[in-house]
Protein backbone atom coordinates (compact mmCIF):
# COMPACT_ATOMS: atom_id res chain seq x y z
CA UNK A 1 0.00 0.00 0.00
CA UNK A 2 1.10 3.58 -0.68
CA UNK A 3 1.85 5.60 2.43
CA UNK A 4 2.84 8.94 0.92
CA UNK A 5 4.01 10.70 -2.21
CA UNK A 6 6.30 13.74 -2.25
CA UNK A 7 6.34 15.80 -5.46
CA UNK A 8 8.87 18.49 -6.36
CA UNK A 9 8.85 20.73 -9.44
CA UNK A 10 6.46 18.55 -11.42
CA UNK A 11 4.17 20.56 -13.68
CA UNK A 12 2.53 23.29 -11.61
CA UNK A 13 3.54 21.61 -8.35
CA UNK A 14 6.57 23.28 -6.79
CA UNK A 15 6.49 21.10 -3.72
CA UNK A 16 3.77 18.93 -2.19
CA UNK A 17 3.54 15.98 0.13
CA UNK A 18 0.51 13.73 -0.37
CA UNK A 19 -0.24 11.48 2.63
CA UNK A 20 -2.24 8.37 1.80
CA UNK A 21 -4.04 6.40 4.47
CA UNK A 22 -5.97 3.16 4.58
CA UNK A 23 -9.43 2.98 3.11
CA UNK A 24 -10.74 5.55 0.66
CA UNK A 25 -8.75 8.72 -0.01
CA UNK A 26 -10.45 11.33 -2.20
CA UNK A 27 -8.54 14.06 -4.04
CA UNK A 28 -10.43 17.17 -5.09
CA UNK A 29 -9.59 20.66 -6.28
CA UNK A 30 -10.45 23.30 -8.78
CA UNK A 31 -10.05 22.65 -12.47
CA UNK A 32 -6.43 23.28 -13.48
CA UNK A 33 -5.19 23.11 -9.90
CA UNK A 34 -2.92 20.18 -10.66
CA UNK A 35 -4.82 17.04 -9.71
CA UNK A 36 -3.51 15.51 -12.92
CA UNK A 37 0.05 16.09 -11.73
CA UNK A 38 -0.65 14.00 -8.62
CA UNK A 39 -1.64 11.11 -10.88
CA UNK A 40 1.35 11.84 -13.11
CA UNK A 41 3.61 11.56 -10.09
CA UNK A 42 1.97 8.29 -9.12
CA UNK A 43 2.42 7.00 -12.65
CA UNK A 44 6.14 7.80 -12.50
CA UNK A 45 6.46 5.78 -9.28
CA UNK A 46 4.77 2.90 -11.07
CA UNK A 47 7.46 2.88 -13.75
CA UNK A 48 5.58 4.99 -16.28
CA UNK A 49 7.32 6.91 -19.05
CA UNK A 50 8.66 10.32 -18.01
CA UNK A 51 8.00 13.45 -20.06
CA UNK A 52 10.87 15.98 -19.87
CA UNK A 53 8.29 18.72 -20.55
CA UNK A 54 6.64 17.99 -17.20
CA UNK A 55 9.48 19.67 -15.28
CA UNK A 56 8.17 22.91 -13.74
CA UNK A 57 9.28 25.96 -15.74
CA UNK A 58 12.38 27.49 -14.20
CA UNK A 59 13.44 24.32 -12.35
CA UNK A 60 16.45 22.17 -13.20
CA UNK A 61 14.87 18.89 -12.20
CA UNK A 62 11.66 17.28 -11.05
CA UNK A 63 11.43 14.54 -8.47
CA UNK A 64 8.72 12.23 -7.18
CA UNK A 65 9.37 10.14 -4.09
CA UNK A 66 7.02 7.54 -2.69
CA UNK A 67 6.98 5.27 0.30
CA UNK A 68 5.35 1.92 -0.40
CA UNK A 69 4.65 -0.82 2.12
CA UNK A 70 5.63 -4.18 0.64
CA UNK A 71 5.48 -6.33 3.76
CA UNK A 72 2.75 -8.88 3.15
CA UNK A 73 3.55 -8.91 -0.59
CA UNK A 74 6.31 -11.55 -0.93
CA UNK A 75 6.61 -11.21 -4.70
CA UNK A 76 7.18 -7.46 -4.52
CA UNK A 77 9.55 -7.78 -1.55
CA UNK A 78 11.57 -10.43 -3.39
CA UNK A 79 11.83 -8.21 -6.46
CA UNK A 80 13.14 -5.35 -4.32
CA UNK A 81 15.77 -7.68 -2.91
CA UNK A 82 16.74 -8.96 -6.37
CA UNK A 83 17.20 -5.39 -7.56
CA UNK A 84 19.56 -4.70 -4.64
CA UNK A 85 17.18 -2.34 -2.85
CA UNK A 86 16.81 -2.24 0.91
CA UNK A 87 13.57 -2.30 2.86
CA UNK A 88 13.09 0.01 5.82
CA UNK A 89 12.65 -1.51 9.26
CA UNK A 90 8.90 -0.94 9.06
CA UNK A 91 8.57 -3.01 5.85
CA UNK A 92 8.39 -0.06 3.47
CA UNK A 93 10.58 0.80 0.51
CA UNK A 94 11.38 4.27 -0.84
CA UNK A 95 10.92 4.78 -4.58
CA UNK A 96 12.39 7.82 -6.33
CA UNK A 97 11.99 9.11 -9.89
CA UNK A 98 13.88 12.15 -11.10
CA UNK A 99 13.74 14.02 -14.41
CA UNK A 100 16.70 16.22 -15.32
CA UNK A 101 18.47 17.22 -18.53
CA UNK A 102 15.84 15.38 -20.55
CA UNK A 103 16.61 12.09 -18.83
CA UNK A 104 14.76 10.10 -16.20
CA UNK A 105 16.32 8.02 -13.44
CA UNK A 106 14.75 5.55 -11.03
CA UNK A 107 15.87 4.45 -7.58
CA UNK A 108 14.42 1.66 -5.47
CA UNK A 109 15.42 1.29 -1.85
CA UNK A 110 18.51 3.43 -2.40
CA UNK A 111 19.66 1.53 -5.50
CA UNK A 112 19.49 2.79 -9.09
CA UNK A 113 17.28 0.50 -11.17
CA UNK A 114 15.68 0.44 -14.64
CA UNK A 115 12.21 1.97 -14.62
CA UNK A 116 10.84 -1.43 -15.72
CA UNK A 117 11.66 -2.78 -12.26
CA UNK A 118 9.31 -0.20 -10.75
CA UNK A 119 6.60 -1.38 -13.14
CA UNK A 120 7.12 -4.96 -11.97
CA UNK A 121 6.79 -3.91 -8.33
CA UNK A 122 3.72 -1.80 -9.04
CA UNK A 123 2.03 -4.62 -10.94
CA UNK A 124 1.77 -6.53 -7.68
CA UNK A 125 0.70 -3.53 -5.60
CA UNK A 126 -1.08 -0.78 -7.52
CA UNK A 127 -3.81 -0.68 -10.15
CA UNK A 128 -4.98 2.44 -11.98
CA UNK A 129 -8.46 2.35 -13.51
CA UNK A 130 -9.70 4.84 -16.01
CA UNK A 131 -7.41 4.38 -18.98
CA UNK A 132 -7.64 1.29 -21.15
CA UNK A 133 -3.88 0.78 -21.30
CA UNK A 134 -3.81 0.46 -17.53
CA UNK A 135 -6.69 -1.99 -17.29
CA UNK A 136 -5.88 -4.61 -14.65
CA UNK A 137 -8.00 -7.35 -16.21
CA UNK A 138 -6.87 -6.76 -19.77
CA UNK A 139 -5.79 -10.37 -20.47
CA UNK A 140 -7.59 -13.68 -20.32
CA UNK A 141 -5.10 -14.90 -17.74
CA UNK A 142 -5.84 -11.92 -15.47
CA UNK A 143 -9.56 -12.47 -15.93
CA UNK A 144 -9.16 -16.13 -15.00
CA UNK A 145 -7.23 -15.11 -11.89
CA UNK A 146 -10.01 -12.70 -10.94
CA UNK A 147 -12.65 -15.40 -11.37
CA UNK A 148 -10.59 -17.82 -9.28
CA UNK A 149 -10.31 -15.17 -6.58
CA UNK A 150 -14.07 -14.58 -6.69
CA UNK A 151 -14.79 -18.32 -6.41
CA UNK A 152 -13.37 -18.41 -2.90
CA UNK A 153 -10.91 -20.42 -0.77
CA UNK A 154 -12.34 -23.90 -1.45
CA UNK A 155 -11.90 -23.43 -5.19
CA UNK A 156 -8.46 -21.92 -4.65
CA UNK A 157 -7.49 -24.97 -2.59
CA UNK A 158 -8.39 -27.23 -5.52
CA UNK A 159 -6.44 -24.92 -7.83
CA UNK A 160 -3.40 -25.13 -5.53
CA UNK A 161 -3.68 -28.93 -5.60
CA UNK A 162 -3.85 -28.84 -9.38
CA UNK A 163 -0.85 -26.48 -9.58
CA UNK A 164 1.20 -28.81 -7.37
CA UNK A 165 0.38 -31.83 -9.54
CA UNK A 166 1.10 -29.83 -12.70
CA UNK A 167 4.47 -28.71 -11.38
CA UNK A 168 5.42 -32.28 -10.45
CA UNK A 169 4.34 -33.52 -13.88
CA UNK A 170 6.35 -30.80 -15.64
CA UNK A 171 9.45 -31.72 -13.65
CA UNK A 172 9.05 -35.42 -14.44
CA UNK A 173 8.54 -34.75 -18.16
CA UNK A 174 11.72 -32.72 -18.23
CA UNK A 175 13.61 -35.50 -16.50
CA UNK A 176 12.09 -38.15 -18.78
CA UNK A 177 13.00 -36.14 -21.88
CA UNK A 178 16.57 -35.81 -20.72
CA UNK A 179 16.76 -39.48 -19.82
CA UNK A 180 15.41 -40.58 -23.19
CA UNK A 181 17.75 -38.21 -24.98
CA UNK A 182 20.61 -39.95 -23.21
CA UNK A 183 19.22 -43.46 -23.86
CA UNK A 184 21.46 -44.14 -26.87
CA UNK A 185 24.50 -42.89 -25.03
CA UNK A 186 23.58 -45.00 -22.01
CA UNK A 187 23.12 -48.09 -24.22
CA UNK A 188 26.57 -47.56 -25.74
CA UNK A 189 28.08 -47.24 -22.29
CA UNK A 190 26.37 -50.44 -21.13
CA UNK A 191 27.68 -52.32 -24.18
CA UNK A 192 31.24 -51.09 -23.63
CA UNK A 193 31.14 -51.98 -19.95
CA UNK A 194 29.87 -55.49 -20.66
CA UNK A 195 32.49 -56.09 -23.37
CA UNK A 196 35.21 -54.99 -20.97
CA UNK A 197 33.96 -57.16 -18.13
CA UNK A 198 33.64 -60.18 -20.43
CA UNK A 199 37.22 -59.69 -21.66
CA UNK A 200 38.57 -59.37 -18.13
CA UNK A 201 36.57 -62.42 -17.01
CA UNK A 202 37.99 -64.44 -19.91
CA UNK A 203 41.61 -63.57 -19.06
CA UNK A 204 40.94 -63.94 -15.31
CA UNK A 205 43.94 -61.91 -14.09
CA UNK A 206 45.13 -62.29 -10.51
CA UNK A 207 46.31 -59.47 -8.26
CA UNK A 208 50.01 -58.70 -8.94
CA UNK A 209 50.20 -61.34 -11.66
CA UNK A 210 51.78 -59.02 -14.21
CA UNK A 211 54.67 -58.21 -11.87
CA UNK A 212 55.32 -61.87 -11.06
CA UNK A 213 55.10 -62.91 -14.70
CA UNK A 214 57.54 -60.21 -15.79
CA UNK A 215 60.09 -61.57 -13.33
CA UNK A 216 59.59 -65.14 -14.58
CA UNK A 217 60.03 -64.08 -18.21
CA UNK A 218 63.20 -62.20 -17.34
CA UNK A 219 64.66 -65.33 -15.64
CA UNK A 220 63.66 -67.78 -18.38
CA UNK A 221 64.95 -65.46 -21.10
CA UNK A 222 68.43 -65.37 -19.48
CA UNK A 223 68.65 -68.99 -18.25
CA UNK A 224 72.02 -69.77 -19.94
CA UNK A 225 73.75 -66.65 -18.66
CA UNK A 226 72.40 -67.35 -15.20
CA UNK A 227 73.66 -70.98 -15.40
CA UNK A 228 77.16 -69.86 -16.37
CA UNK A 229 77.29 -67.28 -13.60
CA UNK A 230 76.05 -69.71 -10.97
CA UNK A 231 78.41 -72.47 -12.23
CA UNK A 232 81.46 -70.24 -12.08
CA UNK A 233 80.50 -69.12 -8.60
CA UNK A 234 80.07 -72.72 -7.44
CA UNK A 235 83.40 -73.71 -9.04
CA UNK A 236 85.14 -70.88 -7.24
CA UNK A 237 83.64 -71.84 -3.91
CA UNK A 238 83.76 -75.68 -4.04
CA UNK A 239 85.22 -76.93 -7.32
CA UNK A 240 88.52 -78.59 -8.33
CA UNK A 241 91.09 -77.44 -10.88
CA UNK A 242 92.10 -79.45 -13.96
CA UNK A 243 94.57 -81.54 -11.95
CA UNK A 244 91.95 -82.44 -9.37
CA UNK A 245 93.55 -80.28 -6.74
CA UNK A 246 91.19 -78.57 -4.33
CA UNK A 247 91.78 -74.86 -5.06
CA UNK A 248 88.27 -73.71 -4.19
CA UNK A 249 87.42 -71.08 -1.61
CA UNK A 250 86.26 -73.80 0.77
CA UNK A 251 89.56 -75.69 0.48
CA UNK A 252 91.63 -72.54 0.89
CA UNK A 253 89.70 -71.42 3.97
CA UNK A 254 90.02 -74.90 5.42
CA UNK A 255 93.79 -74.80 4.85
CA UNK A 256 93.94 -71.39 6.53
CA UNK A 257 91.99 -72.72 9.51
CA UNK A 258 94.37 -75.67 9.97
CA UNK A 259 97.40 -73.41 9.77
CA UNK A 260 95.97 -71.09 12.42
CA UNK A 261 95.08 -73.97 14.69
CA UNK A 262 98.67 -75.29 14.37
CA UNK A 263 100.06 -71.94 15.56
CA UNK A 264 97.50 -71.61 18.33
CA UNK A 265 99.63 -73.87 20.53
CA UNK A 266 102.21 -71.13 20.73
CA UNK A 267 99.82 -68.13 20.74
CA UNK A 268 96.17 -68.33 21.89
CA UNK A 269 95.37 -65.31 19.71
CA UNK A 270 95.73 -67.49 16.62
CA UNK A 271 93.19 -69.92 18.13
CA UNK A 272 90.56 -67.18 18.09
CA UNK A 273 91.37 -66.44 14.46
CA UNK A 274 91.13 -70.13 13.65
CA UNK A 275 87.63 -70.18 15.13
CA UNK A 276 86.55 -67.21 12.98
CA UNK A 277 88.01 -68.83 9.85
CA UNK A 278 85.99 -71.97 10.64
CA UNK A 279 82.84 -69.82 10.75
CA UNK A 280 83.70 -68.35 7.37
CA UNK A 281 84.15 -71.87 6.04
CA UNK A 282 80.70 -72.86 7.24
CA UNK A 283 79.12 -69.79 5.51
CA UNK A 284 80.92 -70.46 2.21
CA UNK A 285 79.91 -74.10 2.36
CA UNK A 286 76.24 -73.18 2.86
CA UNK A 287 76.45 -70.65 0.06
CA UNK A 288 77.99 -73.25 -2.28
CA UNK A 289 75.19 -75.67 -1.43
CA UNK A 290 72.55 -73.05 -2.27
CA UNK A 291 74.23 -72.19 -5.54
CA UNK A 292 74.33 -75.89 -6.43
CA UNK A 293 70.61 -76.17 -5.69
CA UNK A 294 69.97 -73.11 -7.91
CA UNK A 295 71.89 -74.80 -10.72
CA UNK A 296 69.81 -77.95 -10.32
CA UNK A 297 66.55 -75.91 -10.59
CA UNK A 298 67.77 -73.73 -13.45
CA UNK A 299 66.80 -75.59 -16.56
CA UNK A 300 66.19 -74.22 -20.03
CA UNK A 301 62.36 -74.23 -20.57
CA UNK A 302 61.46 -72.87 -24.01
CA UNK A 303 57.86 -74.04 -23.63
CA UNK A 304 57.47 -72.30 -20.28
CA UNK A 305 58.98 -69.11 -21.68
CA UNK A 306 56.57 -69.17 -24.62
CA UNK A 307 53.61 -69.74 -22.31
CA UNK A 308 54.75 -66.88 -20.08
CA UNK A 309 55.02 -64.55 -23.07
CA UNK A 310 51.55 -65.57 -24.26
CA UNK A 311 50.08 -64.94 -20.83
CA UNK A 312 51.81 -61.58 -20.60
CA UNK A 313 50.36 -60.64 -24.00
CA UNK A 314 46.86 -61.31 -22.64
CA UNK A 315 47.58 -59.22 -19.57
CA UNK A 316 49.05 -56.41 -21.67
CA UNK A 317 45.86 -56.36 -23.72
CA UNK A 318 43.94 -55.62 -20.53
CA UNK A 319 46.34 -52.96 -19.28
CA UNK A 320 46.22 -51.13 -22.59
CA UNK A 321 42.45 -50.71 -22.25
CA UNK A 322 41.57 -50.68 -18.57
CA UNK A 323 44.56 -49.57 -16.48
CA UNK A 324 48.31 -49.30 -16.22
CA UNK A 325 48.64 -52.41 -14.04
CA UNK A 326 46.61 -55.55 -13.47
CA UNK A 327 45.58 -54.18 -10.07
CA UNK A 328 44.20 -51.10 -11.90
CA UNK A 329 42.35 -53.42 -14.32
CA UNK A 330 40.74 -55.28 -11.43
CA UNK A 331 39.65 -51.96 -9.86
CA UNK A 332 38.11 -50.89 -13.19
CA UNK A 333 36.17 -54.14 -13.32
CA UNK A 334 34.82 -53.52 -9.82
CA UNK A 335 33.74 -49.98 -10.71
CA UNK A 336 32.25 -51.11 -14.02
CA UNK A 337 30.08 -53.67 -12.24
CA UNK A 338 28.67 -51.00 -9.94
CA UNK A 339 28.10 -48.65 -12.88
CA UNK A 340 26.14 -51.36 -14.72
CA UNK A 341 23.89 -51.79 -11.72
CA UNK A 342 23.33 -48.04 -11.64
CA UNK A 343 22.49 -47.91 -15.37
CA UNK A 344 20.08 -50.81 -15.04
CA UNK A 345 18.43 -49.00 -12.12
CA UNK A 346 18.18 -45.90 -14.33
CA UNK A 347 15.98 -47.84 -16.69
CA UNK A 348 13.73 -48.80 -13.82
CA UNK A 349 13.64 -45.15 -12.73
CA UNK A 350 12.53 -44.12 -16.22
CA UNK A 351 9.65 -46.57 -16.20
CA UNK A 352 8.70 -45.46 -12.69
CA UNK A 353 8.60 -41.82 -13.81
CA UNK A 354 6.41 -42.68 -16.78
CA UNK A 355 3.98 -44.51 -14.54
CA UNK A 356 3.85 -41.51 -12.21
CA UNK A 357 3.17 -39.16 -15.15
CA UNK A 358 0.26 -41.36 -16.17
CA UNK A 359 -1.10 -41.15 -12.61
CA UNK A 360 -0.70 -37.38 -12.61
CA UNK A 361 -2.44 -37.08 -15.99
CA UNK A 362 -5.46 -38.84 -14.55
CA UNK A 363 -5.39 -36.68 -11.44
CA UNK A 364 -5.05 -33.47 -13.46
CA UNK A 365 -8.02 -34.46 -15.64
CA UNK A 366 -10.09 -34.99 -12.51
CA UNK A 367 -9.03 -31.74 -10.86
CA UNK A 368 -9.50 -29.79 -14.11
CA UNK A 369 -13.09 -30.98 -14.22
CA UNK A 370 -13.64 -29.76 -10.66
CA UNK A 371 -12.10 -26.40 -11.55
CA UNK A 372 -14.24 -26.04 -14.65
CA UNK A 373 -17.40 -26.78 -12.69
CA UNK A 374 -16.51 -24.19 -10.01
CA UNK A 375 -15.49 -21.58 -12.58
CA UNK A 376 -18.66 -22.05 -14.59
CA UNK A 377 -20.80 -21.53 -11.50
CA UNK A 378 -18.62 -18.63 -10.35
CA UNK A 379 -18.76 -16.98 -13.78
CA UNK A 380 -22.55 -16.78 -13.65
CA UNK A 381 -22.49 -15.37 -10.13
CA UNK A 382 -19.76 -12.85 -10.96
CA UNK A 383 -21.58 -11.64 -14.07
CA UNK A 384 -24.77 -11.22 -12.08
CA UNK A 385 -22.99 -9.37 -9.26
CA UNK A 386 -21.16 -6.98 -11.61
CA UNK A 387 -24.28 -6.32 -13.64
CA UNK A 388 -26.16 -5.43 -10.45
CA UNK A 389 -23.38 -3.03 -9.50
CA UNK A 390 -23.46 -1.44 -12.96
CA UNK A 391 -27.16 -0.73 -12.62
CA UNK A 392 -26.41 1.28 -9.49
CA UNK A 393 -23.69 3.21 -11.31
CA UNK A 394 -25.93 4.77 -13.97
CA UNK A 395 -25.20 1.98 -16.46
CA UNK A 396 -28.57 0.28 -16.20
CA UNK A 397 -28.51 -1.02 -19.76
CA UNK A 398 -25.06 -2.58 -19.44
CA UNK A 399 -24.22 -6.08 -18.34
CA UNK A 400 -21.13 -8.23 -18.03
CA UNK A 401 -20.71 -11.64 -19.62
CA UNK A 402 -18.19 -14.08 -18.17
CA UNK A 403 -17.61 -17.17 -20.31
CA UNK A 404 -15.68 -20.31 -19.45
CA UNK A 405 -14.70 -22.18 -22.61
CA UNK A 406 -12.56 -25.31 -23.03
CA UNK A 407 -8.93 -24.64 -23.81
CA UNK A 408 -7.15 -26.62 -26.51
CA UNK A 409 -5.15 -28.60 -23.95
CA UNK A 410 -4.61 -28.80 -20.24
CA UNK A 411 -2.52 -25.92 -18.97
CA UNK A 412 -0.88 -24.90 -15.71
CA UNK A 413 -4.22 -23.51 -14.45
CA UNK A 414 -6.62 -26.12 -15.78
CA UNK A 415 -8.51 -26.60 -19.03
CA UNK A 416 -10.44 -23.33 -19.19
CA UNK A 417 -10.30 -20.15 -21.23
CA UNK A 418 -11.97 -17.35 -19.27
CA UNK A 419 -13.24 -14.27 -21.10
CA UNK A 420 -15.01 -11.20 -19.76
CA UNK A 421 -17.11 -9.21 -22.22
CA UNK A 422 -19.03 -5.99 -21.68
CA UNK A 423 -22.36 -5.23 -23.31
CA UNK A 424 -22.47 -1.43 -22.81
CA UNK A 425 -26.14 -1.03 -23.77
CA UNK A 426 -29.02 -3.16 -25.06
CA UNK A 427 -28.50 -4.34 -28.61
CA UNK A 428 -24.75 -3.72 -28.58
CA UNK A 429 -22.47 -6.66 -29.32
CA UNK A 430 -20.32 -7.93 -26.45
CA UNK A 431 -16.90 -6.27 -26.47
CA UNK A 432 -13.67 -7.07 -24.63
CA UNK A 433 -13.08 -5.04 -21.50
CA UNK A 434 -11.46 -1.72 -22.36
CA UNK A 435 -13.24 -1.44 -25.71
CA UNK A 436 -16.59 0.07 -26.53
CA UNK A 437 -16.70 2.22 -23.36
CA UNK A 438 -15.59 5.74 -22.54
CA UNK A 439 -12.96 6.44 -19.91
CA UNK A 440 -15.59 7.23 -17.29
CA UNK A 441 -17.71 4.20 -18.19
CA UNK A 442 -14.66 1.98 -18.11
CA UNK A 443 -13.73 3.25 -14.65
CA UNK A 444 -17.25 2.47 -13.43
CA UNK A 445 -17.13 -1.00 -15.00
CA UNK A 446 -13.86 -1.70 -13.24
CA UNK A 447 -15.23 -0.27 -10.00
CA UNK A 448 -18.19 -2.64 -10.26
CA UNK A 449 -15.82 -5.54 -10.94
CA UNK A 450 -13.49 -4.71 -8.08
CA UNK A 451 -16.40 -4.31 -5.65
CA UNK A 452 -17.89 -7.63 -6.75
CA UNK A 453 -14.53 -9.36 -6.37
CA UNK A 454 -13.87 -7.81 -2.97
CA UNK A 455 -17.32 -8.71 -1.62
CA UNK A 456 -17.62 -12.23 -3.00
CA UNK A 457 -19.91 -14.34 -0.78
CA UNK A 458 -17.52 -17.27 -1.23
CA UNK A 459 -14.67 -15.52 0.53
CA UNK A 460 -14.13 -16.08 4.22
CA UNK A 461 -15.07 -13.16 6.38
CA UNK A 462 -11.95 -11.39 7.58
CA UNK A 463 -11.07 -8.09 9.18
CA UNK A 464 -11.14 -5.18 6.82
CA UNK A 465 -9.13 -2.30 8.19
CA UNK A 466 -8.27 -3.79 11.56
CA UNK A 467 -4.67 -4.71 12.20
CA UNK A 468 -1.35 -3.79 10.66
CA UNK A 469 -1.05 -7.16 8.92
CA UNK A 470 -4.30 -6.73 6.98
CA UNK A 471 -3.27 -3.19 6.00
CA UNK A 472 0.14 -4.37 4.84
CA UNK A 473 -1.36 -6.92 2.45
CA UNK A 474 -3.69 -4.47 0.72
CA UNK A 475 -3.59 -3.64 -2.93
CA UNK A 476 -3.96 -0.01 -3.97
CA UNK A 477 -6.60 1.00 -6.52
CA UNK A 478 -6.54 4.41 -8.18
CA UNK A 479 -9.68 5.55 -10.01
CA UNK A 480 -9.61 8.43 -12.47
CA UNK A 481 -12.70 9.72 -14.26
CA UNK A 482 -14.89 7.30 -12.32
CA UNK A 483 -17.51 10.01 -11.85
CA UNK A 484 -17.44 11.27 -15.44
CA UNK A 485 -20.92 11.65 -16.86
CA UNK A 486 -22.81 10.89 -13.66
CA UNK A 487 -24.47 12.97 -11.00
CA UNK A 488 -27.19 12.93 -8.39
CA UNK A 489 -28.15 9.50 -7.11
CA UNK A 490 -25.67 7.73 -9.40
CA UNK A 491 -22.82 9.80 -7.97
CA UNK A 492 -23.84 8.78 -4.45
CA UNK A 493 -23.79 5.13 -5.53
CA UNK A 494 -20.30 5.58 -6.99
CA UNK A 495 -19.10 7.01 -3.69
CA UNK A 496 -20.77 4.25 -1.71
CA UNK A 497 -19.11 1.53 -3.77
CA UNK A 498 -15.72 3.19 -3.53
CA UNK A 499 -16.12 3.27 0.23
CA UNK A 500 -17.15 -0.39 0.26
CA UNK A 501 -14.07 -1.30 -1.76
CA UNK A 502 -12.00 0.73 0.68
CA UNK A 503 -12.93 -1.65 3.48
CA UNK A 504 -10.59 -4.30 2.08
CA UNK A 505 -8.20 -2.30 -0.11
CA UNK A 506 -6.58 1.10 -0.32
CA UNK A 507 -8.50 3.28 -2.76
CA UNK A 508 -7.44 6.64 -4.18
CA UNK A 509 -9.94 8.53 -6.33
CA UNK A 510 -9.74 11.85 -8.10
CA UNK A 511 -13.24 13.29 -8.21
CA UNK A 512 -15.15 16.42 -9.14
CA UNK A 513 -18.32 15.43 -7.29
CA UNK A 514 -19.08 16.23 -3.69
CA UNK A 515 -21.40 13.19 -3.55
CA UNK A 516 -18.34 10.97 -4.14
CA UNK A 517 -15.90 12.98 -2.02
CA UNK A 518 -18.21 12.79 1.01
CA UNK A 519 -17.54 9.05 1.31
CA UNK A 520 -13.77 9.46 1.71
CA UNK A 521 -12.00 8.29 4.84
CA UNK A 522 -9.43 10.99 4.04
CA UNK A 523 -9.90 14.08 1.92
CA UNK A 524 -7.03 15.84 0.13
CA UNK A 525 -7.46 19.15 -1.67
CA UNK A 526 -5.18 20.32 -4.46
CA UNK A 527 -4.99 24.12 -4.38
CA UNK A 528 -3.38 26.58 -6.73
CA UNK A 529 -2.03 30.06 -6.28
CA UNK A 530 0.02 32.52 -8.26
CA UNK A 531 3.53 32.79 -6.88
CA UNK A 532 6.57 34.93 -7.56
CA UNK A 533 9.24 33.12 -9.49
CA UNK A 534 12.12 35.20 -8.25
CA UNK A 535 15.20 33.06 -8.60
CA UNK A 536 13.62 31.00 -11.41
CA UNK A 537 14.63 31.36 -15.02
CA UNK A 538 11.08 32.14 -16.18
CA UNK A 539 10.28 34.62 -18.84
CA UNK A 540 7.32 36.94 -18.80
CA UNK A 541 5.97 38.75 -15.80
CA UNK A 542 7.81 36.64 -13.21
CA UNK A 543 4.61 34.97 -11.96
CA UNK A 544 3.69 31.28 -12.14
CA UNK A 545 0.85 29.06 -10.95
CA UNK A 546 1.92 27.02 -7.93
CA UNK A 547 0.03 24.01 -6.60
CA UNK A 548 -0.04 22.56 -3.12
CA UNK A 549 -1.84 19.67 -1.42
CA UNK A 550 -3.47 19.80 1.98
CA UNK A 551 -5.72 17.49 3.97
CA UNK A 552 -9.09 18.86 5.06
CA UNK A 553 -11.10 17.70 8.04
CA UNK A 554 -14.13 18.85 10.01
CA UNK A 555 -15.15 22.40 9.05
CA UNK A 556 -12.55 22.81 6.32
CA UNK A 557 -13.88 19.68 4.68
CA UNK A 558 -17.42 21.05 4.81
CA UNK A 559 -16.14 24.19 3.11
CA UNK A 560 -14.51 22.17 0.33
CA UNK A 561 -17.63 20.10 -0.27
CA UNK A 562 -19.70 23.30 -0.36
CA UNK A 563 -17.34 24.74 -2.97
CA UNK A 564 -17.73 21.58 -5.05
CA UNK A 565 -21.53 21.83 -4.81
CA UNK A 566 -22.02 25.50 -5.58
CA UNK A 567 -18.71 26.91 -6.69
CA UNK A 568 -18.71 29.09 -3.55
CA UNK A 569 -17.35 28.23 -0.13
CA UNK A 570 -19.41 30.88 1.70
CA UNK A 571 -22.86 29.66 0.69
CA UNK A 572 -24.89 28.68 3.77
CA UNK A 573 -27.16 26.51 1.65
CA UNK A 574 -24.19 24.70 0.12
CA UNK A 575 -22.72 24.13 3.58
CA UNK A 576 -25.95 22.63 4.85
CA UNK A 577 -26.03 20.36 1.83
CA UNK A 578 -22.39 19.42 2.44
CA UNK A 579 -23.17 18.47 6.06
CA UNK A 580 -26.08 16.36 4.88
CA UNK A 581 -23.80 14.57 2.40
CA UNK A 582 -21.26 13.79 5.13
CA UNK A 583 -23.94 12.52 7.50
CA UNK A 584 -25.66 10.41 4.86
CA UNK A 585 -22.34 8.95 3.70
CA UNK A 586 -21.70 7.64 7.21
CA UNK A 587 -25.15 6.02 7.33
CA UNK A 588 -24.98 4.73 3.77
CA UNK A 589 -21.65 2.92 3.91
Amino acid sequence: MLEEIAIENLGVIRGARVPLSEGLTVITGETGAGKTMVLTGLNLLMGGKADPQSVRPGADRAAVEGRIRVSGHPTAAARVDEAGGELEDDGTVVVLRTIADGRSRAHLGGRAVPQGVLAEIADDLVTVHGQAEQLRLRTSAKQRDALDDFAGPVHQGVLAEYRTAWSERAGLLTEISGSEARAAERAREVELLRIGLEEIERVDPQPGEDTELAALIERLSNAEALRVAAGEAHQAMAGEDETGAQRSAIALIEAARRALEGGARSDPALGELATRSAEVGYLINDLATDVAAYLDDLQADPGGLEAAHARMADLNGLTRSYGETIDDVLQWASDAGLRLLDLDDGGDRLESMKRRVAELDAELDRLAGVLTEARTAGAAELAEAVTAELHGLAMGGAHLEVTVAPADTLGPYGADQVTMLLVPHPGAPPSPLGKGASGGELSRVMLALEVALATSPHKQESGTRDGAEAAAMRRTFVFDEVDAGVGGRAAVEVGRRLARLGRTTQVVVVTHLAQVAAFGDAHLVVTKSTGDTAGDDDAGDGMITVTGVREVTDESRVVELARMLSGQDDSATARRHALELLESSVVGR
